[in-house]
């Protein structure tokens, strides 16, 4: 399999230096070009075809909100991930509506950078657990305002899948849906990071899911969790 094509947009030096570093450990992951603002992404896509780009928003000259939207534009293929500090509803909003295919903080673990990219070059979109959780309890508080919600039921297709989790895999699945990280799950069920995450694999091969935002609602929906 062809190697993925990284482009890296971010004003911090110190932060594309850093990504490089990460993807020099990946032989499917290959880092071709790099901008310091949206106007240089947008400049540079014009002779590149990356197939990922990974987005700062908060940049000088054109934020990553406008550099989005043009480039989905220019090349409606190139699959475009916000790379961010900022954890509000509004960026966040802003950056989907501008055509991203995911949305990751600059505190995420290299995993869940890496899973990122994996999903939506599989045709998927990606959130952290946190945003993925917002848009649920958006969703969901907008149908108990218009009166809609009913208490939740387990249908009988979501407990066959709860009940082929074992009990580690039920705790880490919570956790994940919960918004936390590997590593703080690891603490929180004293084993290993790599431990955690071959659970996190184990879970999604079992309940045939491809997002943490499937994870999510399948969370709430089988009661792993509430809202």
């Amino acid at each position: 399999m062809e190697a993925i094509q990284l482009m890296l947009v971010d004003d911090h030096d110190v932060i594309r230096q850093g990504m490089k570093s990460l993807f020099d450990g990946f032989e499917n992951l290959h880092v071709i070009a790099e901008a310091q603002n949206g106007k240089d992404a947008v400049d540079r896509i014009k002779d590149i075809h990356p197939d990922v780009i990974l987005m700062d928003i908060t940049m000088p000259e054109m934020d990553g909100i406008e550099a989005t939207r043009l480039i989905n534009i220019s090349q409606p293929d190139c699959k475009i991930i916000a790379l961010t500090v900022h954890e509000d509803s509004q960026f966040f909003q802003q950056m989907m509506i501008a055509g991203a295919s995911g949305y990751v903080t600059k505190r995420s673990l290299a995993d869940e950078v890496i899973l990122a990219i994996e999903t939506v070059m599989k045709g998927g979109v990606y959130l952290s657990p946190h945003f993925a959780k917002m848009l649920l309890t958006e969703f969901l508080n907008c149908k108990q305002h218009h009166g809609k919600t009913s208490p939740p039921v387990i249908d009988e297709i979501t407990q066959q899948k709860f009940e082929l989790l074992s009990k580690r895999e039920k705790q880490v699945a919570a956790f994940v849906a919960e918004g936390l990280r590997s590593q703080a799950i690891g603490e929180q069920l004293g084993i290993s990071t790599p431990t955690v995450s071959r659970h996190r694999a184990r879970i999604m091969d079992k309940l045939n899911l491809e997002t943490t935002a499937d994870l999510v609602r399948f969370a709430i929906k089988s009661g792993l969790i509430s809202i």
